[in-house]
C-alpha cells in the first residue's frame, strides 16, 4: 500500500543529526551523493510501529536523520493487522513528537506491526551506474526520463568536477560531453568548501526521480556568518514542446570556487548547459533560467517589478517560475520544477536559510523552505551575510514537482 501523500520529493540538509558531511576534502562529495541519490543513510532498528487513527509512530532507539517533510524508507514488516505489508515502503514524516520517534499518516488499520523492522533516509531512487575511487557515474531510474549520465570527478579538495554525458561505456568513456572543454575545460565545478580542509559546511539538497538541486553554503567552512550559495544541480526540466524535449537535461556548474555561475536562482544564469538544441541535433547548448518579472536579478536580492518584501499593500511574499530559454535564440523552452524565483528584495531581513516559508502567493498548499543565496555577486561565500549581500529562492518540498 502506497503512502497516502506524495513521497516523490525528497530533501535533505546538513542539520539533519546523521547526515552525510561535505567538506574540502577528496572524495566527500561522492560520499554525499552515493548517500543522497542511491544507497539512502541513517538506517535504525524500530523497537516499536503502531498504527492508530490514521497515524504510524516508529520508536527507535537513539537518534535519526528524519525531519518534518523528509521521507523515510520503512522495510521488515512481516506481520500485523491486515494488509501489514503495506507499511513498508516510503512514507513521509509529519512530525517528530520526542527525539526517539516519528509519525506519518497512514491509512492502515490500527494496531502493532511486528518483524526485524528498520528505517532509514529514502534516497532519490537514482543508480551508481559505476563507480571508482573519487569517481562516481549517476543516472536516474525513471524511464519517462532523459536519463543522461552525471560523471563526478571528486579527487580535488574545494571543487569536485561534474558533466553530464548522452551514452557511456565505463566510468571514463562517453558520447556528447557537456560542458564540452571548449565551454569548460575539464568539466564543470561543483563548490564542496571555501576551504581544504575537513570542516563540514552547511547544505541543502532537493530533488526527484529525474532532477536534483543543492545548496552549498561553501564559506561556512570559514564562518557560520557567511550564508550565501548558489543553487546547481543536474536532471530534467519540464519541457514546454508538446511532443516533448527528450534533451532538456541541465547541468548547472561553476567555473571555479570563488565563482557564483550556473546558480538556479540568479534570474539570468550563466554556465547552465543541455546537450542539444531543441531541435534534437547539434552540439551542447547554453541555457539560461529566467524569472518570469524579467531582466538581470537575483532571487529575493532585487527589487525588479514588485519592490520590497513584505508588499505594504498585502504583506505577502511572491513567487515566479523559473523560465529555462536558449541562449542562442532566446526561446523560453522549459521550466524549472521545485525552484521558486523570489521576485523582491530584503527577503533574508526575515526568512534565513532552511527556514519554512508559510503559504504565500501562487503556491497555495505547498510548504517551500527557503535557501539562502549570493545576491549581486559572482564571488560568493566571503562576506557574513546580510540582506545588502544575500537572496534567496524557495524550494517545494510538498511534491510532486510535475
Amino acid at each position: 500500500m502506497a503512502s497516502p501523500v506524495d513521497t516523490s520529493v525528497k530533501n535533505f540538509n546538513s542539520t539533519m543529526v546523521n547526515a552525510p558531511v561535505l567538506n574540502g576534502v577528496a572524495g566527500a562529495a561522492v560520499a554525499w551523493l552515493d548517500a543522497l541519490l542511491d544507497t539512502g543513510f541513517d538506517l535504525k532498528s524500530l523497537t516499536s510501529l503502531v498504527a492508530a487513527a490514521g497515524v504510524m509512530t516508529a520508536t527507535f532507539n537513539g537518534t535519526h536523520s528524519s525531519q518534518i517533510d523528509s521521507v523515510v524508507l520503512v522495510a521488515g514488516v512481516t506481520g500485523g493487522p491486515a494488509g501489514f505489508a503495506g507499511a513498508n515502503g516510503e512514507q513521509k514524516v509529519v512530525n517528530r513528537p520526542t527525539s526517539t520517534t516519528a509519525t506519518w499518516a497512514t491509512s492502515l488499520p490500527d494496531g502493532t506491526y511486528t518483524g526485524t523492522i528498520t528505517m532509514k533516509m529514502a534516497s532519490l531512487g537514482w543508480s551508481t551506474v559505476f563507480s571508482a575511487a573519487n569517481r562516481r557515474v549517476y543516472r536516474s531510474n525513471d524511464v519517462t526520463g532523459t536519463r543522461l549520465y552525471l560523471r563526478v570527478e571528486d579527487s580535488g579538495t574545494t571543487t569536485c568536477r561534474v558533466r553530464m554525458y548522452e551514452t557511456m561505456s565505463d566510468i571514463d568513456t562517453g558520447t556528447n560531453p557537456a560542458p564540452t572543454d571548449t565551454q569548460q575545460s575539464g568539466g564543470g565545478h561543483w563548490v564542496k568548501s571555501n576551504n581544504a580542509n575537513a570542516t563540514a559546511v552547511t547544505w541543502a539538497f532537493a530533488g526527484d526521480s529525474r532532477l536534483f538541486m543543492h545548496n552549498v553554503l561553501a564559506g561556512t567552512s570559514s564562518a557560520q556568518s557567511i550564508q550565501t550559495g548558489a543553487i546547481r544541480g543536474f536532471g530534467d526540466m519540464t519541457p514546454f514542446r508538446p511532443a516533448g524535449d527528450p534533451y532538456l537535461c541541465i547541468l548547472g556548474y561553476a567555473s571555479g570556487v570563488a565563482d557564483g555561475t550556473g546558480d538556479l536562482a540568479a534570474g539570468w544564469a550563466t554556465n547552465c548547459v543541455v546537450p542539444r538544441d531543441f531541435t534534437g541535433v547539434g552540439s551542447p547548448t547554453y541555457v539560461q533560467p529566467y524569472a518570469l518579472t524579467g531582466g538581470t536579478n537575483y532571487s529575493g536580492f532585487t527589487t525588479g517589478l514588485l519592490g520590497s518584501f513584505p508588499n505594504p499593500i498585502d504583506g505577502a511574499l511572491y513567487v515566479s517560475p523559473k523560465v529555462i530559454k536558449q541562449v542562442t535564440s532566446g526561446y523560453p523552452r522549459g521550466d524549472m520544477p521545485g525552484l521558486y524565483h523570489l521576485p523582491q528584495s530584503g527577503v533574508y531581513d526575515t526568512f534565513k536559510n532552511l527556514d519554512r516559508i508559510p503559504a504565500i502567493q501562487n503556491s497555495a498548499g505547498k510548504t517551500l523552505q527557503f535557501w539562502s543565496v549570493a545576491g549581486g555577486t559572482s564571488t560568493p561565500y566571503v562576506s557574513a551575510s546580510t540582506s545588502a549581500n544575500t537572496g534567496g529562492a524557495a524550494i517545494d518540498l510538498t511534491g510532486p514537482w510535475r
